[in-house]
């Protein structure tokens, strides 16, 4: 998985690759081999040369709004960008045409479903809330469209990247 890191005003190149409980992380073409693990929805367990660490990550309501993460006693702002999100935004240059998917960032429960197939929405209407880390997130409509699937029901389980609505 390859993105874009950006925290305290410096964008870092970032590769994540997982095999087996180990992961190599290359930032900025560093690269480190770790342990992972993640114990509980947005806790992160980092192993490395026998020191443990561990990093709380809290995604805000707002997916424009950095995310917080906290490494001790350090809270660090973090935006991740998606490089192929970016380049296929470019190159629709503003076309709401075709489907768009609504994904889950993190692990969490759908809490409310704010629409029914058939529904009419528009761009920035509320449209499904899941909670990840005891935080509540209204996910919204991406553009002006009709409600063609909704692939989970309140009190369902979803996984990071899970397609939750899909609006034509």
């Amino acid at each position: 998985m390859k993105f874009i890191a950006e925290t305290g005003g410096n964008k870092h190149d970032v590769e994540i690759v997982r095999e087996e409980g180990r992961v190599t992380a290359s930032v900025d073409g560093r690269k480190y081999e770790l342990e992972a693990s993640e114990p509980e929805s947005g806790v992160f367990l980092l192993k490395k040369d026998g020191a443990i660490y561990e990093a709380f990550v809290s995604s805000q309501a707002n997916p424009a709004d950095p995310d917080l993460v906290r490494v001790r006693d350090e809270v660090h702002e973090v935006r991740i960008i998606d490089p192929k999100r970016l380049s296929s935004a470019e190159h629709k240059d503003g076309d709401a045409s075709g489907k768009a998917e609504i994904k889950t960032a993190m692990p969490g429960k759908v809490v409310r479903i704010l629409v029914a197939v058939g529904d009419t929405v528009q761009k920035g209407d509320g449209v499904i809330v899941v909670e990840a880390m005891k935080m509540q997130n209204e996910m919204k409509s991406p553009k002006d469209g009709v409600i063609s699937t909704i692939k989970f029901a309140e009190g369902d389980t979803v996984s990071a990247g899970d397609v939750l609505v899909v609006i034509e």
